[in-house]
């Protein structure tokens, strides 16, 4: 049985940090060999781990940690298809010990309380008492969800399975909305999604990351020309809605460090993006700033590029990829 202990510690700037440890389990089950790499000599592990099992309107999760321990982003994928797809690439049921949340929209949120129910009843639910309020307010998921619930704040950092979590405000048009900075030694993972601008904050946290899931919602031609009806247009390019390609291209471009070495485009819209579209858009800011850009393939020829991109497939899990 796994037991939790909490510590508290402080920044030199005095910011309280949560640390969320874990004893290891006696059962650990056994899982598969990894399927899938991206660096073929580093072994599981070693390297910050990230898979995304879905990205768009239609469902969204994402696993970040290690081998032995990590957690999900998000929780709109069915998760017998997560748990299964972790599986395949070597990682544990249990080893999965929370699920963060970045809002309540349905399409991060429905699967949160099966996941903690049926998969992995150890686990807990990471989100601001905001969030869990708006989610049990909009959507049909047990008020037993919130026995689960560990209450984090936004910008203060908290620790779990190796890792320093950071939540930062966004702007978009759910109750309570959210990025994360995540850090695990030197890495640093930042996650930026489903945002109509970028704030300052947002803008704070993203300008430092090693690693950089940032959405890519839409074209602005293919909306304008869509058949979206008018006030849809007009949520999605609003300030509380998605970020255009452009918009995401632009920020990248000016921001880029060479610290910066993968992209990752997330939340494309089906019906107003395509992948091909977000990547040349991003593609063509990176090269205007001199740079040489990767596929993300690991060929031989793209592995020295000086930024790896690639778009998270909408519908189905990505590469399983060691950072």
């Amino acid at each position: 049985m796994k037991k939790s202990t909490t510590r508290y510690h402080r920044f030199d700037e005095g910011t309280p940090t949560i640390n969320f440890e874990w004893e290891e389990s006696d059962d650990k089950a056994q899982a598969s060999q990894p399927s899938q790499r991206l660096n073929a000599d580093d072994e599981l592990g070693k390297g910050l781990a990230f898979i995304s099992f879905g990205s768009g309107s239609s469902g969204n999760c994402a696993y970040i940690g290690t081998a032995q321990s990590g957690v999900l982003i998000d929780a709109g994928v069915d998760p017998q298809g997560v748990f299964d797809e972790l599986r395949r690439n070597g990682i544990a049921r249990d080893a999965v010990k929370g699920v963060v949340l970045t809002h309540d929209h349905q399409d991060h949120v429905r699967y949160v309380y099966k996941i903690v129910r049926d998969y992995n009843k150890q686990a807990r639910v990471y989100c601001t008492m905001r969030l869990m309020n708006g989610m049990l307010r909009r959507h049909n998921i047990s008020r037993r969800v919130k026995d689960y619930q560990v209450p984090i704040w936004l910008e203060t950092p908290f620790k779990l399975c190796g890792m320093e979590f950071t939540a930062f405000e966004t702007s978009h048009d759910g109750t309570d909305n959210m990025g994360f900075s995540i850090t695990m030694g030197s890495q640093h993972f930042v996650v930026a999604t489903d945002m109509g601008v970028i704030t300052p904050r947002a803008e704070h946290y993203m300008q430092q990351a090693h690693y950089l899931m940032i959405e890519c919602n839409y074209d602005q031609h293919m909306l304008d020309t869509g058949l979206y009806p008018e006030f849809l247009k007009a949520r999605v390019r609003g300030p509380k809605g998605h970020l255009d390609n452009e918009v995401a291209a632009q920020f990248v471009e000016q921001h880029y460090h060479d610290k910066l070495k993968w992209i990752f485009l997330c939340h494309l819209s089906n019906d107003n993006n395509t992948p091909q579209l977000a990547l040349t858009t991003m593609r063509k800011a990176l090269e205007h700033r001199g740079l040489t850009v990767g596929d993300a393939s690991n060929a031989p020829d793209q592995r020295t590029r000086d930024v790896q991109l690639y778009a998270l497939p909408r519908y189905e899990a990505s590469p399983f990829f060691i950072l």
